[in-house]
């Protein structure tokens, strides 16, 4: 897409704006909130033409002729379009897919991370993936991937690439890079942080756990936003310092009730943002996109006006956008919508790019699909079946038990490491489901395809079966957690058949599946059967025991680099307190 116009583009808009010649859309009779002053300005109109607003004001004679097509707002609201500041498009579902159940809510654009392909399919997949977003009904930006991993292989972008997606119009920055990863390895992630502010581009933030000193030198590499802050409290610090304090309410995790406590600080909010940071197929259909966190954060106590500029203008100006998008103004995008008064944000008319895309929650203009390329639709290269003796764990010494590091599950994200002490049966560690220890483990599926590391994890609570995916966060695995190793190579060979996706089995028999083809951690389906699919994984999963909400999600993050404590890769256990690998026994030397 064109952001900028033509100069003989311009010079007709400001004809149409000087009321010599004719808007192709007019909205009369509108309510109009100006997010740059915090204003409600009545009997506006505004008037567009092309994919521009021309016009904005009580005086449209002259713009508005007989080709005009004029919609009277009668009194309502005029808003600007809603921006997702920061999302994972690359998550289970399409964006053409996505976007269907998106679009009618107001959202007009939104901003995605890319790290999920790059590890999996190098520089052609992230641009295969940026290929898909293009040509939409509403606007996608991107950040370019800084791959922060606990797997070593799969650690930092090459500068190359980096400057090959930095060279993108639509790439805006770079993404989110955890602050545990930079402080530890300078050498590695600052030459990747400073190209991305050489070039001119924003560097997204991540400083979950971070505070007093140590976040001060995350921030000194020129770290712009952040979007783990949980308490208000956290959000005032990050805000005195300088950054976009972005605040997340989507399915990872639900942080406005919390954070909305900052209203009564009495502080400034022009560097507050709202945003999702992704969401599951079946919350999108059910509860909408940033029309739902927009309208919490009204419930919440926000002002309605604080609210709409904090997905509207404040993340415009965090992107240097405002001067396209986030407010309706001359020269700006013609991205709003009408909403019958500003308690109720519902959407009744979308109008993105100066087109209506949607009316009463009806989407009318489509999506575009994408044909993803046969190399991201066969991202897993492992061409020999698992055996149940492939997850076999051998002690590297005789005895009846010995120490062993084992994850243990805190929460349904949050993990630590627990020292116990396990028998050795017949020159073997096996799973004891008395204790609720089972195995885990993480399988290369690219840098050396099939190359397996197995663990022991607490807190899944399995008393039989095992649950495998293709998505894990961060590195180049598939993951799977099982009380049985016969259930874990089937589970784990019947995503390599499918060339991705989750799976859960017991007694060598698939009990739900969900396929995701592309790049192992898409599907290709209807974003209604995804949800029924991810719901049934769910539904049977806690038959067998699992505890946790949304036990895929729970999986995925095992590997993640991001959220503590002990995590799992290809190459063994990663304490992220220290970021050193060590192995799954006591006495095996730290890397």
């Amino acid at each position: 897409m064109n952001y900028y116009r033509s100069t003989e583009e311009t010079l007709r808009l400001s004809l149409v704006a000087r009321g010599e010649q004719g808007a192709d859309l007019a909205l009369i009779n509108a309510t109009l909130l100006n997010v740059y002053t915090g204003e409600l300005l009545e009997r506006y109109t505004v008037c567009i033409w092309k994919k521009w607003i021309a016009y904005v004001g009580d005086d449209p004679k002259g713009s508005i002729r007989k080709e005009t097509r004029v919609v009277d707002v009668d009194g309502k609201v005029l808003i600007p379009g809603f921006l997702d500041a920061h999302t994972h498009l690359a998550w289970l579902c399409t964006p053409y897919e996505f976007l269907k159940h998106a679009i009618a809510g107001g959202t007009t654009t939104i901003v995605t991370e890319t790290l999920e392909p790059y590890p999996v399919a190098g520089l052609a997949g992230v641009i295969d993936f940026l290929e898909s977003l293009k040509n939409q009904p509403v606007k996608i930006f991107a950040t370019a991937p800084p791959m922060v991993s606990i797997s070593a292989g799969a650690s930092a972008i090459s500068i190359e690439d980096l400057k090959e997606l930095l060279k993108r119009e639509e790439v805006l920055g770079l993404g989110e890079s955890y602050w545990q990863a930079v402080l530890q390895h300078p050498e590695l992630y600052l030459p990747i942080l400073t190209e991305a502010l050489r070039c001119g581009k924003k560097l997204e933030g991540h400083t979950a756990g971070a505070s007093g000193k140590k976040l001060m030198s995350y921030l000194t590499a020129g770290i712009s936003s952040c979007h783990e802050p949980t308490r208000a409290e956290e959000v005032l610090q990050r805000l005195r310092l300088g950054i976009y304090v972005m605040i997340r309410e989507g399915s990872i995790r639900r942080d406005l009730a919390q954070i909305s406590k900052i209203k009564d600080k009495g502080v400034d909010f022009r560097r507050l943002v709202l945003v999702s940071d992704g969401l599951e197929p079946a919350e999108l259909m059910e509860k909408g996109y940033m029309e739902y966190i927009v309208q919490k954060a009204v419930d919440c106590g926000f002002d309605p006006v604080s609210a709409v500029q904090m997905a509207t203008l404040n993340p415009a100006e965090h992107f240097g956008l405002d001067h396209l998008i986030g407010g309706i103004a001359p020269g700006r995008f013609a991205d709003l919508s009408i909403i019958a008064n500003l308690n109720t944000l519902h959407a009744e008319c979308v109008i993105s790019n100066g087109k209506i895309v949607a009316e009463k929650g009806v989407v009318l203009k489509s999506p575009t699909p994408h044909r993803f390329s046969q190399e991201s639709l066969n991202s897993i290269p492992i061409t020999q079946r698992l055996k149940p003796e492939d997850f076999r764990i051998t002690p590297p010494l005789v005895s009846n038990e010995i120490a062993v590091r084992v994850i243990e599950m805190v929460s349904d994200l949050v993990t630590q490491e627990v020292v116990l002490n396990v028998p050795i049966q017949n020159g073997s560690i096996r799973v004891d489901t008395s204790r609720d220890i089972l195995k885990v483990a993480a399988v290369d599926r690219t840098l050396c395809p099939g190359k397996i590391f197995t663990g022991l994890i607490r807190g899944f609570r399995m008393k039989s079966g095992a649950l495998a995916c293709s998505a894990a966060w961060d590195t180049t695995n598939i993951i799977v957690v099982g009380a049985d190793e016969v259930d874990m190579a089937t589970a784990v060979n019947r995503v390599i058949e499918l060339q991705g996706g989750a799976v859960l089995c017991r007694n060598e028999k698939i009990l739900q599946e969900l396929a995701l083809p592309i790049f192992g951690i898409m599907s290709d389906e209807p974003l209604k059967d995804i949800a029924r699919k991810v719901q049934g994984i769910s539904k049977n999963a806690s038959k067998l025991g699992i505890p946790f909400r949304n036990p895929v999600l729970t999986l995925i993050t095992l590997t993640g680099a991001a959220i503590p404590f002990l995590r799992i890769c290809e190459q063994g256990l990663v304490n992220l307190r220290d970021g050193k690998t060590v192995g799954l026994f006591v006495n095996d030397r730290e890397e």
